[in-house]
């Protein structure tokens, strides 16, 4: 029989440091430092980074929590002290996005910068966050799919041993759909980092795209899960969500069990919503002005807003109507320190 990773890393004395706890702190220093590293290239300071992480993970967690909470409220409303038992499981990565991203609006606002501007430069951080944290799943054995043959792990999807024998849980082998999830992220990491080198790329835009990769991964992959919040809705839907599901099926996939007995997986229906309010916004932005600016031009405070004294990148101009300026910036061409190519004009200034 074979013996499963165990969940705890090491102990100091009555402390016990897991495994989960160390993948997620490592995800969440993998985005910073990418984060911070095309931060540098529009001449930002790490600093401004580093404070987003601070606040955004434990507002994360929060959000989590929340949505879960809000969702499984029978459970809880008996039982108010268990609210707070995070250690007890039942948090939800759709509500940990939620939190973080009303956290990360107030603080960009209230630093002076546009949220759209520095979502997009955080966005690949997020999802090769999201791609190394589901790792902790795998250590849990928690998230996993349907029952599955040791056969199709093997021989099917030629899994190598530690995985297959982690997916055997009290006697049946499951679906690692927390490989299936992280595999789709990376992929979805490269087509970010492709996409922002594209000249065509607005403000938003490499947020936006963000969403829509990861919730058309996660639809298909939820799919396969035996732990979903669902509800019952009218028959229409839940025969929509399965009719969008087939494909899985073609290839093989067998639908994971309803956790709470209704017809329709919430993380689900999220996401078919969340791709189309996504191509939504894209569109109506562009319709609107709203986004003229695009990701290659200087990232420089709002005007009359607070934090002006941040980053040296504020005595940038502005290259949004500058379509010359902006292929250039957008060929890897921005400086590294932008005040050094500024300053001899600031001293002509002076002297005229």
């Amino acid at each position: 029989m074979y013996l499963a990773i165990n969940p705890i890393a090491f102990s100091l004395g009555p402390l016990s440091v897991h495994w989960y706890g160390i993948i997620l702190g490592t995800a969440a220093l993998v985005g910073l430092l990418l984060a911070i590293q095309e931060g540098k290239r529009f001449g930002m300071n790490p600093d401004f980074y580093m404070d987003l992480v601070l606040l955004g993970v434990p507002s994360a967690i929060i959000g989590a929590r929340i949505y879960y909470v809000a969702f499984k409220w029978e459970d809880y409303k008996n039982n108010l002290a268990e609210v707070f038992m995070v250690w007890h499981g039942g948090i939800a990565i759709y509500g940990a996005l939620i939190g973080a991203i009303i956290a990360a609006f107030f603080y960009v606002r209230r630093k002076g910068y546009s949220f759209w501007r520095i979502a997009d430069v955080c966005a690949p951080g997020l999802i090769i966050g999201q791609a190394i944290g589901r790792w902790g799943n795998f250590i849990n054995q928690e998230a996993h799919g349907g029952p599955a043959t040791e056969a199709f792990l093997r021989n099917s999807l030629h899994l190598p041993d530690f995985i297959v024998n982690q997916m055997l849980i009290e006697g049946q082998y499951y679906h690692p759909t927390f490989l299936y999830e992280s595999l789709w992220n990376l992929v979805g990491l490269l087509v970010l980092l492709w996409l922002r080198r594209r000249p065509f790329l607005r403000a938003g835009e490499l947020f936006m795209s963000y969403f829509v990769w990861y919730s058309i991964g996660r639809f298909f992959i939820e799919g396969l899960r035996t732990d979903s919040l669902d509800f019952t809705g009218p028959t229409w839907l839940a025969a929509l969500m399965n009719g969008l599901w087939a494909p899985m099926r073609w290839f093989g996939f067998e639908s994971g069990y309803m956790t709470y007995g209704g017809n329709v997986r919430i993380s689900q229906l999220l996401a078919v919503l969340i791709v189309l309010a996504a191509f939504v916004v894209m569109i109506m932005r562009r319709k609107t002005g709203a986004a003229v600016e695009r990701y290659a031009d200087p990232i420089v405070p709002v005007s009359g807003k607070a934090g002006a004294e941040e980053t040296p990148a504020e005595t940038q101009p502005s290259t949004a109507s500058d379509p010359t300026a902006a292929e250039a910036a957008a060929d890897d061409k921005i400086p590294a320190d932008p005040q050094s190519e500024d300053s001899s004009g600031l001293k002509d200034a002076e002297h005229k």
